[in-house]
């Protein structure tokens, strides 16, 4: 590394970092990436885990961000069945919120703009004839719409970019901070930070800042005389996770007095009930250590009791989350409206580039991607064309994207293995569980074992493939084991891990 220069370098790991060097790399180009902590440690690991075209932007005539959000919704089916996979929501009608003509509107306007091919399309509901939807409900709610989106596996979403750019070719550090730029007449000179205390340098013809929350201090970091002219807004989104609620698939899209939405989704193979999200202002006093506050526990828990018959108390609450959102500073007032689409500022002007990212969802960090290169490519002549919109993501590879014949074949072709183990490694894996198992014919040759069917063999493979290094990196974001594991047993996986 102290002899190349990189055509790309990256700084950030969340999911627009990870995506652009997949872009990139794949595109012939030499890519690096620094991230100061984990993949996805931070605001993508702590979204609703929702592919969706952002049905409430529609309110605010965003109809550009809705249509791109919509189409992307079902490349990335296609590209990873494993990890996303569709969903119902049902919008219940009541309690003084939209009026029913205007979400009826809204749903046949989602459900035209991006060109559902794979997702039932809206329906109308009411208790008598759907009364598995409603019977979790307050006696109020006897009407509503239900419409299709999907479920994502956010944090995964964002290691299997970087498996994937890895595997291509791009340097992918973690662990690992920006704290020099020095732009030179070619190239950056980029000084990075290890965990360790280690020193180093790289070069680069250009960076793309795709920092999240940090955004602004990274194009601080490279032009020293700016005066934080960066336009980054940063919003704060808390969730919390109760029991389960209520019988069903389905999940919930309830309307607040307040004019906000909130999801109820089921969590852990329908063991928990995940509710969310908030959007508060926020500063970055607390970025690396983002919770949740007492208030917005109170008032998730009252927004939910508001709906459903069983009310909802802080004591029931059993996990939380919450991220910071690197929003574009659009000057809206009200920070649930700030625009949640991405703004791409270039900063070139004859000289070596830096491309910052502000802003953007998880549903659309491909498009993005693409984006980004596009705006590179005078700096980048001998960049490749765009690729990633037909290829899958590592484990996608499944045939027609059919995620439940392919856990019937699984199941058949390791019969040895318990069926929760197998379909638990192939959400998480999909294809490339076969990486995991390898010859093994039985669980007892998969190694030790942690508690909640965590063997050696998924421990080595996170290690060696997905950039695990703690307990915290395989529990959290790799498995969500953590949530349901002993404590006693995440401190024997602490000890398994060389970091």
């Amino acid at each position: 590394m102290d002899e190349q220069i990189f055509d790309v370098f990256v700084i950030g790991g969340g999911i627009n970092g990870v995506g652009v060097a997949r872009d990139a790399v794949g595109r012939g180009l030499t890519v690096g990436l620094c991230e100061k902590d984990d993949i996805a440690q931070h605001t993508s690991s702590a979204s609703t885990k929702l592919i969706h075209g952002g049905l409430r932007y529609l309110e605010q005539y965003d109809f550009a961000l809705v249509r791109k959000a919509l189409i992307e919704r079902e490349v990335l089916l296609r590209a990873a069945p494993h990890i996303i996979w569709p969903l119902r929501f049902v919008i219940p009608l009541g309690r003084g919120g939209r009026p029913a003509w205007m979400i009826r509107l809204g749903l046949f306007l989602y459900d035209s703009l991006g060109g559902r091919k794979l997702l039932p399309a809206t329906r109308s509901l009411n208790r008598s004839r759907n009364g598995v939807k409603f019977e979790a409900l307050k006696s109020e709610f006897d009407k509503g719409y239900e419409y299709s989106d999907c479920w994502v596996d956010d944090a995964r979403l964002s290691v299997l970019n970087a498996v994937d750019a890895a595997e291509r070719g791009a340097c992918i550090l973690t662990r690992t901070m920006c704290v020099g730029l020095q732009r030179g007449e070619d190239f950056w000179t980029i000084t990075l930070s290890k965990r360790n205390g280690e020193v180093m340098t790289v070069r680069s013809k250009t960076i793309v800042n795709a920092a999240g929350p940090w955004v602004d201090q990274i194009v601080n970091l490279a032009d020293q005389h700016a005066s934080n002219q960066a336009s980054v807004r940063l919003v704060k989104g808390s969730h919390i996770i109760v029991p389960k609620l209520y019988e069903g698939d389905h999940c919930y899209f309830f309307q607040n007095p307040d004019g906000r939405i909130f999801f109820a989704i089921p969590y852990l193979d329908g063991t928990r009930t995940l509710i969310g999200t908030t959007d508060l202002p926020t500063d970055r006093s607390s970025l690396d250590d983002t919770r949740i506050s007492t208030e917005e526990i109170d008032y998730l828990c009252e927004s939910a009791s508001a709906y459903f018959k069983t009310a909802i108390t802080a004591d029931q609450v059993v996990s939380t989350y919450a991220g910071v959102r690197p929003l574009y500073d659009d000057q809206s007032e009200d920070a649930s409206k700030v625009t949640r689409d991405y703004v791409l500022k270039y900063d070139g002007n004859g000289a070596p580039a830096i491309l910052s990212v502000f802003g953007g969802k998880i549903t659309t960090f491909r498009t993005l991607a693409e984006h980004v290169l596009e705006q590179l490519e005078n700096d980048l002549p001998h960049m490749g064309a765009s690729w990633t919109k037909d290829v899958p993501l590592p484990g996608g590879d499944i045939p027609d994207a059919d995620f439940d014949h392919f856990v019937a074949q699984a199941l058949q072709q390791y019969a040895g293995f318990s069926p929760q183990l197998i379909h638990r490694y192939a959400r998480l894996y999909g294809t490339r569980l076969a990486l995991i198992i390898g010859g093994a014919s039985s669980e007892a040759e998969l190694g030790a074992r942690f508690g909640h069917d965590l063997y050696q063999a998924e421990l080595t493979y996170l290690m060696k493939y997905e950039f695990a290094q703690t307990a915290e990196d395989v529990l959290m974001r790799r498995t969500k084991l953590g949530l349901t594991m002993s404590e006693a047993d995440q401190k024997q996986v602490a000890k398994a891990m060389p970091a």
